[in-house]
């Protein structure tokens, strides 16, 4: 899992629950993609899982251009009921300044459209939404032994696994996807050929007026290394926001890191690595520089493309050990594409 039912909050509404964030360069500029409502968690939680958006719900990308952990700009989506055919009429709005961070705010409207169809909007911007496969693979074996290792301060026990026993809990599996395209010469004009900071969010209506914060997202794997077993964590990383990760997180994550590279052994000063481990993580933005080709790798990361290796990437970040789930974009049942929308659609 990278996100996928990260939390007890999450869970109570699979639809609010962002199992991953992408950011890459498309056919026209910058590509957004956030997925939710993963059909895994009917197996899960036992219940059969609403379908589509919910509708007092706000799924928005949070775009940081200054480097503060603060959005600069967000693009909001919200959504209306279901139809007798499953479809849903959706809006887009776009929100700048300090409206940006204000879900009360009502911003610009960009495009009135519904899900299921691509939606235009101006100067080439795009969006299309609707039912996907599943881009994420993971190894459930590999997957618990990470985050046992991460709670327990060990290595990771594998028993007697081997990679060529690998398989894909997400093969077959599909998500709900919400994919922007925004053109970099208009929309992200000021950003073009900078370095911008994104993460996911989504915010359901409350009974008393107002929003409340669900989950969040930027890098992948967060919730599966650190609080995969720790489930008061993952409400707590959901309900803040990205300014505060590194005084409120930073020390922890650090500590956890810091006492799995000890049990391996793999470095000099274990307490100075999982410092940089947590300096790197957080704040819990994904970094990309606009106009730029994606890579989520060993030497950096630049947004996060559909087929980058995300868990070999983090599990080996984390314990400071070259480790693989013996896995690869391979093991997708329904692969994502170089056209819009990107994602492998699901009719």
């Amino acid at each position: 899992m990278s996100h996928h039912l990260d939390s007890p909050a999450a869970r109570k509404d699979v639809r609010l629950d962002i199992s991953d964030l992408y950011v890459f360069r498309g056919e026209r500029g910058t590509v957004f993609v956030m997925n939710v409502n993963h059909s895994i968690a009917t197996e899960v939680t036992g219940y059969q899982v609403p379908a589509g958006f919910h509708p007092e719900a706000q799924y928005e990308f949070k775009v940081d251009t200054d480097g503060d952990a603060v959005e600069d700009l967000t693009f909001r989506f919200t959504f209306g009921e279901l139809d007798a055919h499953g479809n849903q009429l959706l809006r887009l709005h776009r929100l700048t300044g300090t409206d940006a961070a204000d879900p009360d705010a009502d911003g610009t409207l960009l495009v009135e459209s519904r899900t299921g169809v691509v939606g235009d909007g101006p100067d080439d911007l795009r969006l299309w939404v609707g039912r996907a496969g599943d881009p994420f693979w993971i190894e459930p074996d590999v997957l618990h032994a990470v985050g046992h290792a991460m709670t327990d301060g060990t290595r990771a026990d594998l028993g007697g696994w081997t990679p060529d026993r690998a398989s894909n809990l997400h093969a077959g599996q599909t998500v709900h996807s919400i994919v922007l395209e925004v053109p970099d010469r208009q929309v992200l004009a000021a950003a073009f050929g900078k370095d911008i900071n994104v993460w996911a969010r989504t915010n359901l209506a409350t009974d008393a007026g107002g929003w409340r914060q669900v989950n969040r997202a930027g890098h992948p794997m967060i919730h599966p290394l650190f609080t995969q077993y720790l489930e008061t964590l993952g409400d707590q990383l959901n309900l803040t926001v990205p300014a505060e990760d590194a005084a409120s997180f930073g020390k922890l994550l650090a500590d956890m890191v810091s006492s799995v590279v000890a049990a391996y052994g793999t470095a000099e000063d274990p307490g100075a690595y999982g410092a940089a481990v947590a300096a790197r993580l957080l704040p819990d933005t994904l970094p990309y520089t606009v106009g730029t080709p994606a890579m989520f790798g060993f030497n950096g990361f630049n947004g996060r493309a559909l087929t980058d290796n995300a868990p070999d990437i983090m599990f080996s970040l984390a314990t400071n050990t070259a480790f693989t789930i013996g896995l690869s974009k391979d093991s997708v049942t329904r692969k994502p594409t170089t056209r819009f929308p990107y994602v492998p659609q699901v009719t």
